[in-house]
């Protein structure tokens, strides 16, 4: 059987298949449960420097081709989140810890928290498309993602992972900032801002008006991206974005990724979603005679 583990700026997963943030990472046992399920590392909800409430009621919009939402950044905040941590160390499988805020100096003390609570690595969110002052509104800002990623890494001695907005005319301009800033990795992609109309009601849908799609929809923006990205940065790409099946799953692969981000499918799929994209991805590595998954990795862009 191929060897489905990988190692990502010194984390070892024993696959590739990770939880993203903002699905099932609202508390320590919701992650333990996911890394039972079969992830091979998992992501927190995106955490605060204070308890945020989060936008009212309606948040999440289901269509055909995905699932909008604004839910708006709820979260307990750092100071009660670390106790979520420390459960979370139980999951036996890197814990990433993602972070939001207003300035390089909130998020740094937030990671640092995030660290000393035990966190394997940091996820900096810089690509939410519908919340005010921070995520997308700082990371379409090459000059701002690199200063964030620049400060993180100096208040932390666990790898600072980046998650950028595809929301911008040129996702790679992002990338460059995150490279030449000394960091570990880049997580592409976020949602894709958009939103819904009730014809009956003729109002938006969501109480926030706008969010961002996720689902089936957004996987060919996300291959295409992290396509562009293994081409223009020299820093491990973790790809996320309309993850279903292992087909798809390899599809992100072969377009560069080292490892795969799954959120809308555990909704789709259930729970059980993780260690059945695993087993996908192992088949299909055994049917063509793969021997790892490292093997595929970046192999839609060789000429022959």
């Amino acid at each position: 059987m191929a060897d489905l583990s990988v190692e990502i700026a010194g984390l070892r997963l024993r696959n590739p298949v990770m939880l993203a943030s903002g699905i099932l990472g609202e508390t320590g046992s919701s992650l333990v449960r996911v890394a039972e399920a079969g992830a091979g590392a998992v992501v927190t909800k995106s955490i605060g420097a204070e308890p945020r409430e989060g936008y009212p009621n309606p948040t999440v919009v289901e269509l055909e081709a995905g699932i909008i939402n604004a839910v708006g950044l709820a979260n307990p905040g750092i100071a009660a989140y670390v106790d979520e941590l420390k459960v979370a160390a139980q999951a036996e499988v890197p814990v990433i810890g993602s972070v939001f805020g207003k300035s390089e100096g909130e998020m740094s003390e937030i990671a640092s928290l995030m660290e000393e609570a035990g966190a394997s690595a940091i996820e900096l969110n810089l690509s939410c498309p519908h919340a005010r002052n921070v995520g997308a509104e700082l990371g379409k800002d090459p000059e701002i993602v690199g200063s964030v990623v620049s400060a993180v890494k100096k208040s932390v001695h666990i790898p600072v992972f980046a998650k950028i907005t595809p929301n911008v005319t040129d996702i790679v301009d992002a990338a460059l900032a995150v490279a030449n800033s000394r960091g570990d990795g880049i997580v592409a992609i976020n949602t894709v801002k958009a939103m819904a109309i009730c014809p009956e009601t003729g109002r938006p849908v969501l109480s926030n008006r706008i969010g961002g799609l996720s689902g089936p929809a957004i996987k060919p923006i996300g291959v295409r991206c992290v396509y562009e990205l293994y081409e223009s940065v020299d820093v491990p790409i973790i790809g996320v974005g309309g993850i279903l099946t292992g087909k798809d799953a390899l599809e992100y692969l072969m377009a560069g990724a080292k490892a795969v981000q799954i959120g809308s499918a555990a909704y789709y799929r259930g729970i059980e979603v993780f260690g059945r994209v695993v087993e996908e991805i192992g088949e299909f590595l055994d049917e063509y005679g793969y021997e790892s998954v490292g093997d595929v990795v970046g192999i839609a862009h060789d000429e022959n």
